[in-house]
C-alpha cells in the first residue's frame, strides 16, 4: 500500500493534539493524555484507569476506578516526562501544576522537541514502508523502474513537506511556551 498525504497528515494532527496538552498557563485534562500505566499485564492509557477533571487552573484531579492501580497511575504519570509531582490519597490523584517560571518553560520544549521527534520517525515510517512497496511492486512488473524512481521521489516530497510542517509546529509551540 503506497502512502498518500493522509497517512502523513495522520503524524502532524497527531502532533498538533499532543502539543495541545502542552498548556502554558492553565491545567488541562488533554495534558495527561500522552500518560501509559502498566496496568493487569499491559500498558493502558490513563483514561482506561480513570477518570480526569481540572477542577481549578492549576490542579489537575485523577479518580482511579480500582484503588489498587492508584500508586502504578502515579508512578505511570512521574515517568511520563511532563515534569509533574502527583500526590496520591487513596483512589485520588491530585497532580498540582507547577508555576512557569523559565526552567519549567525550558522542560516544557524539551518535551515539546521530543513529541516532534516521535513525529518525525513515525512519518518516515511512512516513508519507509511506502518505498519498500513501491519495489515490491517493480520486482513483481507491476511498476517500471521509471515509475519506481518517479513515485518514490514523490514519496520523498511528501516525507520532506511533513517534516517541514512538523519543525514549523514545534518552533510555534515553542514560542507559544517560551512567551513570558
Amino acid at each position: 500500500m503506497l502512502p498518500d498525504g493522509n497517512w502523513f497528515r495522520v503524524e502532524v494532527e497527531a502532533l498538533r493534539k499532543e502539543f495541545s496538552g502542552l498548556r502554558t498557563g492553565r491545567a488541562s485534562a488533554s495534558l495527561l493524555d500522552p500518560v501509559q500505566v502498566e496496568a493487569y499485564g499491559n500498558m493502558m492509557s490513563l483514561k482506561q484507569l480513570g477518570s480526569v477533571s481540572v477542577p481549578e487552573p492549576r490542579l489537575i484531579v485523577v479518580q482511579v476506578y480500582d484503588r489498587s492501580m492508584a500508586k502504578a497511575v502515579d508512578k505511570g504519570i512521574r515517568e511520563a516526562g511532563l515534569g509533574l509531582n502527583p500526590q496520591t490519597e487513596g483512589q485520588v490523584i491530585r497532580v498540582p501544576i507547577p508555576e512557569l517560571n523559565e526552567e519549567r518553560r525550558r522542560e516544557l520544549t524539551r518535551v515539546a522537541a521530543k513529541y516532534a521527534e516521535q513525529a518525525r520517525v513515525s512519518v518516515r515510517n511512512v516513508r519507509r514502508d511506502g518505498i519498500e512497496a513501491l519495489r515490491r511492486l517493480e520486482k513483481d512488473g507491476d511498476i517500471s523502474q521509471d515509475q519506481q524512481r518517479k513515485l518514490q521521489t514523490d514519496v520523498q516530497h511528501m516525507t520532506d513537506d511533513h517534516i517541514k510542517r512538523i519543525d514549523e509546529t514545534l518552533a510555534q509551540k515553542d514560542k507559544e511556551i517560551l512567551q513570558v
